[in-house]
């Protein structure tokens, strides 16, 4: 593989045999190759243990399972999508094709419009524009498609004030790039490879983390079809579409479905229907300080948030980082003890357990000791007190011993003098 491998255009799952997300896309991944070979794809779909080839994993920077990478020449592109089979199969069409497709008839155009909801387009000949085009599309083609057309090919509505131009078709109308009110081209097609409004997941939040915007979502119940939530979602709507022009650079727009994923981000519990604006770049979120009742309600919250009298909430400094901590380690241990209760007691009721005899063995020992010590000194003061004095035995056993050392010492006396006599 490592020798011929740029001879043939690869789609790779680069695994892990212990991991549980590889093994769950390992049916996804079957279904994948078959959709290849049926199509009569010339892309080679295959999968490598990338525990067992450690150097190959490395030499395309493979840093988790499982990682799905299209190899092509010289070039490895990541696939971050949905692992579902449409979307992965989707995703190796697009960049094993040509990185700038001809749209050579209205035709062709229209077709290739009701396909794709989102689509740019390069109008003009040679220029440095192009060659810029051709730079971005290359980064940018695991996201969105590239095509390039000639002015009489475009739909009649289109108006051009210059050629050459880079466009994007998307919600029904069209946006032409302006060089001095977009920037960057390449920020600019990353921020329009979106539609205006969204059904925001996880994945797609992550996903506009890339584009700078903040996300003002509704979020509601997609079951729940009484009025308050239909026209919070109405409301995003509208603003969506009418101010396109005075938010679309700053602001992205959508619904999110339920709650959950919500108040995990934000550690905090919305009640559903609400809306809340969230900053991908620094974990921040913006609530409305009163009820949103209208589309005017919702344009003055935004203005607030542009404004900066907007407060806001959340954020990724020291003090976010420890209750993230906290939060996830929480969370983690419910959820444990929801799915498994058994298993839940085992994993944190052991160690706890074994903590605690520990503790209590050192707190028993320490006791023991200061008894021991105590002890131990009252004995060393009592025969101290007994060296110093003496028991009341040696005491009188002393007296007699003088007594009778006088005694022996007259009688001696008494001796010289009766010598001394004679």
């Amino acid at each position: 593989f490592k020798e011929n491998r740029k001879d043939d255009i690869w789609l790779v799952d680069f695994y892990a045999p212990w991991c549980g997300h590889c093994k769950k896309l390992e049916p996804v991944w079957n279904e994948v190759g078959v959709e290849m070979r049926n199509m009569g794809s010339p892309v080679k779909v295959g999968k490598m243990d990338a525990t067992s080839f450690s150097s190959i994993a490395s030499e395309f920077g493979v840093r988790g399972y499982p990682t799905i990478k299209l190899l092509k020449g010289d070039l490895a592109y990541n696939y971050r999508g949905p692992r579902t089979k449409d979307d992965i199969v989707e995703f190796a069409n697009r960049v094993a094709g040509p990185l700038i497709r001809p749209l050579p008839s209205q035709h062709m155009f229209e077709h290739v419009q009701k396909r794709h909801r989102v689509l740019f387009v390069y109008v003009g000949g040679e220029s440095p524009l192009k060659e810029k085009y051709i730079e971005v599309a290359s980064e940018l083609i695991v996201y969105t498609y590239f095509f390039s057309a000639s002015e009489d090919v475009l739909p009649e509505y289109v108006t051009l004030p210059e050629l050459p131009a880079v466009m994007v078709f998307k919600d029904g109308t069209y946006f032409v790039y302006d060089e001095y009110e977009d920037g960057d081209l390449s920020s600019w097609i990353n921020r329009e490879r979106f539609q205006g409004y969204l059904h925001v997941d996880g994945f797609t939040l992550y996903e506009l983390g890339d584009t700078g915007k903040l996300v003002a979502i509704a979020v509601i119940d997609d079951k729940n079809s009484s009025a308050e939530h239909t026209r919070l979602k109405s409301i995003i709507q509208e603003v969506a579409r009418d101010y396109r022009d005075h938010f679309h650079r700053d602001f992205q727009f959508g619904h999110m479905d339920g709650n959950d994923y919500i108040n995990s981000l934000l550690m905090d519990d919305l009640t559903i229907p609400t809306i809340v604006v969230l900053n991908t770049s620094n974990q921040q979120y913006f609530l409305p300080d009163r009820h949103i009742e209208s589309t005017e309600d919702m344009v003055q919250f935004i203005n607030n948030i542009l404004d900066g009298t907007a407060e806001a909430q959340g954020g990724d400094g020291l003090l976010q980082r420890i209750k993230r901590i906290i939060y996830d380690a929480k969370s983690t241990i419910v959820s444990v003890f929801k799915s498994s209760p058994l298993l839940g007691c085992f994993l944190f009721g052991l160690p706890l357990g074994v903590i605690s005899i520990m503790c209590y063995g050192i707190c028993t020992a320490d006791t023991e000791g200061e008894v021991f010590e105590h002890e131990g000194a009252k004995k060393e003061s009592g025969d101290r007190e007994l060296t110093d004095e003496g028991s009341e035995e040696e005491q009188e056993e002393e007296k007699n011993g003088k007594y009778t050392e006088l005694s022996d010492g007259e009688l001696k006396q008494k001796d010289v003098m009766e010598k001394k006599k004679d």
